[in-house]
């Protein structure tokens, strides 16, 4: 084994427990984590360049030299991804060639479930009822989180409506807070 691979390999270990492991509602903090160690440990080679030709026997030395530094990148990177998705997740993710690929499916198919997940939020939201005089902080809270959640998958809720969003939203008891709030 060469000094770098065991370098790459003690860099992998101390990085390991940094990277959560991709589990569906986690897509877009692991993604960023991913990218950061491998961009940290030297390995996001893969990434940032295409494919070199494979070398042949008339392939210069630097030709090869760069072949095998895009191979060495790409397998580590792939291993390093696989090793940090669940194993409930990684059966759905279509078998790559390249870590670039890998990660576009890993994309398309959490794309997707963020556009189920603000369905989910937005049902959320506008379905919440009021449960007793206790429960209106907790709700009032519950939908700034839902707001905010929404925010993150670029669903504008801007905070003037979501005020008036939960003033509506509450019974008419609460007519004199309304009334109060509004002037």
């Amino acid at each position: 084994m060469s000094i770098d691979i065991l370098i790459v390999d003690q860099t992998l270990m101390m990085v390991e427990d940094k990277v959560p492991n991709l589990n569906g509602d986690n897509y877009k903090s692991w993604r960023e984590a991913v990218l950061l160690h491998l961009g940290c440990i030297d390995l996001d080679y893969a990434f940032r360049k295409e494919e070199p030709p494979t070398p042949t026997y008339t392939s210069s030395q630097a030709g090869i030299s760069l072949y095998e530094r895009w191979e060495q990148s790409n397998r580590l990177s792939m291993m390093f991804i696989k090793s940090h998705i669940t194993s409930s997740i990684r059966g759905s993710i279509p078998e790559c060639e390249n870590v670039k690929d890998l990660t576009d499916a890993i994309h398309v198919q959490f794309e997707t479930s963020d556009k189920a997940l603000g369905s989910t939020l937005m049902s959320r939201l506008t379905s919440m009822k009021l449960t007793g005089i206790k429960g209106v902080h907790e709700r009032i809270t519950k939908m700034r989180d839902i707001a905010t959640q929404l925010r993150s998958l670029q669903m504008v809720i801007n905070d003037d409506f979501l005020v008036h969003y939960v003033l509506n939203s509450l019974p008419s008891h609460y007519i004199p807070f309304k009334i109060s709030y509004n002037t």
